[in-house]
Parts: structure tokens; sequence; C-alpha cells
């Protein structure tokens, strides 16, 4: 027999999470990985190129390039937000700093919308939970917050959303603006204007980040979704036709504006017919949404009566059903598998939400017990490593560095130890808080999924940044190269360079590049050593002379040539 409502929650279970603790963590989680480090290689440095070449007038704000190459994600907000910021900063400000900043602001408003988005759809009628026969059941507007906070913990715990969310690209903005798009269709019943503000924004930003076509999938569904309620609903039935017109009207327009701008790319890189691709998506799937996808699986299994009986007026299931959906099927069609599959995190950590009032005790045990013994065994190994490199005991994984990254040096910095002393300190507050105290409130199952994601996130950035820098950055690599130059060359021909390469050698060496073909004569050259075989062969080029080679200390096969034309 299938149960009609899963949600038998008391008003006992829906204390909420003291406000002032809940953005404390979201701030503890925000800021590293944004603050101490350098651009990061590939799409973090490249992304700062196209902003860099923006800021200082040597692209057309329409159609951003670097050194005459358009991006690979054609995308145009994302690359005017961080223009604007190098523009807008004051002069002590680094400029990859300034560029960070407003993808910070993204970071955050994402965490905002999976709160109030997980919020409205808990008001759903059908989301409530079970009244009493006596009274004594959780109230709507507090069993709402008590499951916002469980999918905000769960969007911070998801695994494939540290590095990604953290990284100034296009892929953080999608997310924001995805996030911003699901909110609104989830609380349009509720505020018409805000929402639909957040509907407007949503749309358009998707269409200027460089995902139009998903924008257009999400409208037109979530326009559906309005449609076929308006149908299965009594009440109010005039409503849900209005609103899916009014998503239809955007959705509508924002198509029309990306083909004025010409930002449809059709970008269908479908599975091969192998199992050792599968076996990658597979495992992508599995790790990139843990600890949600296995919540929002059961969350479908309870509520399925709401899903086969009441079909579309369960739309608390049918909205982050299809933003998981149309996330998921991009992932499958396209090359960055990891960044479409980042788009479904918001809905995916709101449909686990939902599983959250239905767990056993038995359940939320093994969760805790799981969380505890993995997030426990990764802090450890994170400050195990850094003593060893520290102190030389013991050995073993100081020597894995060495050999991994050689020619890093480490370094002691009491402000990074403190601060990780500290995190360690209150994880451990918060796993004997979890044990003694709160067992009643419904989103203690995801409190240590998303506190031991937040505690590792933030030892990498404090303990292993300097490594971490040395290994993701270019700067080491520019700085092998700016040996074998002149001291401030008046320009540098780049040969086979990457969009990324081409970045961080403008960044960390403050070299002219230029395309070979551009007629101008420089006499120094940096290319990569495939292309300047075949360059050499094809034009007969015996007047460049090798000066050296170097290549990525963390990744010998990156490997460039540097070059001087010969003198006559």
């Amino acid at each position: 027999m299938i149960q009609p409502n899963p949600a038998i929650v008391a008003q006992g279970s829906v204390k909420r999470l003291p406000r002032i603790a809940l953005w404390l963590f979201c701030l503890a989680y925000v800021l590293p990985g944004f603050l101490g480090r350098g651009p990061w290689k590939r799409a973090d440095i490249t992304t700062y190129g196209y902003m860099a070449e923006l800021a200082h007038g040597k692209s057309d704000w329409w159609h951003p390039t670097l050194v005459g190459m358009g991006p690979e994600v054609h995308a145009l907000a994302p690359y005017w937000f961080g223009a604007w910021a190098i523009q807008m900063a004051p002069s002590w400000l680094p400029s990859d700093m300034a560029a960070r900043i407003p993808f910070m602001i993204l970071l955050i408003i994402s965490l905002i919308s999976v709160w109030y988005g997980t919020y409205y759809l808990a008001r759903s009628p059908l989301a409530q939970p079970v009244a009493f026969a006596f009274g004594g059941e959780a109230q709507p507007t507090d069993y709402a917050r008590a499951v916002a906070d469980g999918g905000l913990l769960a969007f911070i715990a998801s695994l494939g959303l540290a590095q990604l969310a953290h990284e100034t690209t296009p892929a953080l903005a999608q997310l924001c603006f995805t996030g911003l798009l699901f909110y609104a269709v989830a609380a349009l019943p509720y505020r018409p204007i805000a929402p639909g503000l957040a509907a407007t924004i949503g749309l358009t930003g998707l269409t200027l980040s460089g995902a139009p076509t998903v924008g257009l999938c999400l409208g037109l569904g979530c326009t559906m979704v309005y449609l076929l309620e308006s149908k299965d609903t009594q009440s109010h039935p005039l409503s849900s036709r209005i609103r899916a017109a009014g998503l239809l009207a955007i959705t509508v327009v924002c198509a029309l504006l990306a083909s004025q701008l010409d930002l449809w790319r059709w970008y269908i890189d479908l599975p091969q017919a192998n199992l050792a691709e599968w076996e990658s998506l597979g495992r992508l799937f599995l790790w990139f949404t843990w600890p949600t996808w296995p919540l929002a699986l059961w969350t479908l299994w309870r509520w399925r009566r709401q899903l086969l009986v009441d079909r579309f007026s369960s739309r608390h299931l049918w909205l982050p059903l299809w933003f998981v959906t149309i996330a998921s099927v991009a992932t499958l069609t396209t090359s960055a598998a990891d960044r479409s599959l980042l788009l479904a995190l918001p809905a995916l950590s709101a449909l686990a939400a939902f599983a959250l009032p239905t767990l056993s005790r038995s359940m939320a045990a093994l969760i805790d017990w799981f969380t505890l013994i993995f997030f426990s065994g990764c802090a450890l190994i994170i400050w195990i490593v850094w003593i060893s490199m520290q102190t030389g005991v013991p050995a073993q994984p100081a020597a894995n560095v060495a050999r991994l990254a050689p020619g890093f040096i480490h370094s002691f910095s009491f402000t990074t130890f403190l601060i990780a002393l500290s995190a360690s300190i209150i994880w451990a507050w918060l796993v004997i808080w979890r044990i003694g105290k709160h067992r009643t409130a419904i989103w203690k199952s995801v409190v240590l999924p998303a506190g031991g994601a937040a505690l590792c996130w933030l030892l990498l950035m404090t303990l292993w940044l300097p490594m971490l820098d040395f290994a993701r950055s270019y700067a080491p690599l520019v700085k092998q190269i700016s040996v074998l130059l002149p001291d401030k060359p008046k320009c540098v021909f780049g040969l086979g360079l990457s969009r990324s390469q081409i970045a961080a050698l403008q960044f960390h060496g403050g070299l002219v590049l230029r395309p070979v073909a551009t007629g101008v004569m420089c006499d120094w050259m940096v290319a990569d050593t495939e292309h300047f075989e075949a360059f050499s062969k094809l034009e007969q080029n015996s007047f460049w002379l090798r000066v050296g080679t170097v290549h990525h200390p963390a990744d010998p096969k990156e490997r460039l040539l540097v070059l001087r034309r010969a003198p006559g």
C-alpha cells in the first residue's frame, strides 16, 4: 500500500538552525578558494585572460577575444562581471583578486537561491506533513524553514560543488542563474514580483553565460509543469495558467536575445559506445553529486504517491526533477560533463531535503557514521601530509610531494595554521553536538556531511594551498620562460599555445603575445613542441634558434619551447 504522505513531522522536529550559525557556516565555505591564491589552470586563468582583455580595452565587449581567439564557452556576462570589477578595483588590489569578487557574490546568491527555492517548494500544499488527529504537527512555515535548512546543507555537502564553485568561470555564473530560476519557479505561487524578476534575471543570465539551450529547456519545462498543474488542481487554475504564460514570455524573449547576439552553439558530444567512457560518466554521477543523489532517490521512492496519483500538482517534486533531468542530459551530451552536472546540484539538493522528514533513525545513524569516518579520515590525511612537509615525520608523504611537485618549497604560516586548527576543533565539537543534542531536528542528518565537506575544503585551502597553488598555477612554468627571455621584450610570437597558456604568459610574465600570421616581426617565440615541429617543416623556418625547453614541474607533459630569431 502506498502511504498517502510520508512526512510525519511533529512541531518539535522543525527547530530552525540558528541564522548566525548558518551565515557563518556559508561564509566559511565561500571564502576559502577565492582568497590567497593565483589563477589556476586551465579554465580559471583562461576566463581571467578574457576579462583582462576587456578591462584594458583590447577586445570588443560583444565579441571577447584573447590574442584574436574567441572563447571556448561563448558567454558574455561572466567576462563582463570580471572586467567591470578589474576596472573599478583600487590600484592596491591585484586584478585577479578583483575579478573574483563578483564570482564570490554569485556563489553567495546560489546558496541563498537554494534555500529560498527549497523553502517555497516545502510550502506547497502536497509537500506539507500529515495533520495529527489531536494537533502537534509541524506548522507550515516552520516545516518549510527546516526543510530549506536541510536543502542548503545538502547543497554545501555536494562533493562536486567545491572546486568548480570557487573558480572564476562561466560555469559558476550558470550555477547562480540556474539557482535564481529555480527559486523563481518555486516561489511564483506566493510572491509574483520578486520571483518574476528572478526568473527574468535567471533566464537572461543563462542566455548570456553560454547556456541559452539549457535556459530554453528549463523555461519551457517549467511552463509545462504549471500548465499541467492547472489541469490537475481544483483551486486557482487560472493563476497557474498566468504563471505559465509569464514564464513562456520570458523564455521566448531570451531565445530571441540569444538569436540576436548569435549565442546559439550546439556542442553535442554523445558518449562513445564503449564501456570505459560509460564507467567514467557513472563515476562522475556517483561522486560529484554525493551525498545528494541517494537522498534524492529516497525522496522519489517515499513520495511516489504524489508522482503517480497527484501528478503535476506536486510541484515540489516535478520542478526540481525537471531541472535535474535537463542538467543530466546536458552532462551526457557535452564534453564538459562536470560543469554541466554542476547545474543539477540546486534542484538535486532540494529533492534530497524532502527525504529528511522520512528517514528512520537507523538510516540517519548510517549517514552520520559513514560521514564521520569518511571526512575525519580525509581531514586526518590532510593534516598528516602537512605535518610531514613541515617536520619530515612521517617521511613518505613529504617524499611523495617532492616527487609529484619537484621544486616546491613548503613554508609555515601561523595564520593558516590557526584557521585550520580552529576548523578542526569546530568539527570535533560539531560531532559531539550532533551525537548529544537536537536529535529531533529533521535537518540533523545533513549537518555532518555539510560540515565535513566544508572542513576538508577549508583545510585544503589553508594547509595545502601553497602546494596546490604551485601545482595548479602556471606561475612556475612562466617563471622558467621569463628567465630565458630578455627583460620586457617588445613582442613575442605565440605558436600552438592554448588559451590558458596565453593568458598565463600575459598575466604572470607580462608578455605581449602576437599570432605568427599577423605580419609583425617579433624576435622571440614561445611555442608548443608539436606545433613548432610542423611549422618549421611546412614553412622551412630555419632562422629560429632554440633557446630552451621548459615544462611544468607538476606536469612534465606540458612542454614549451623558447626560441629566438637568428641574426641576419
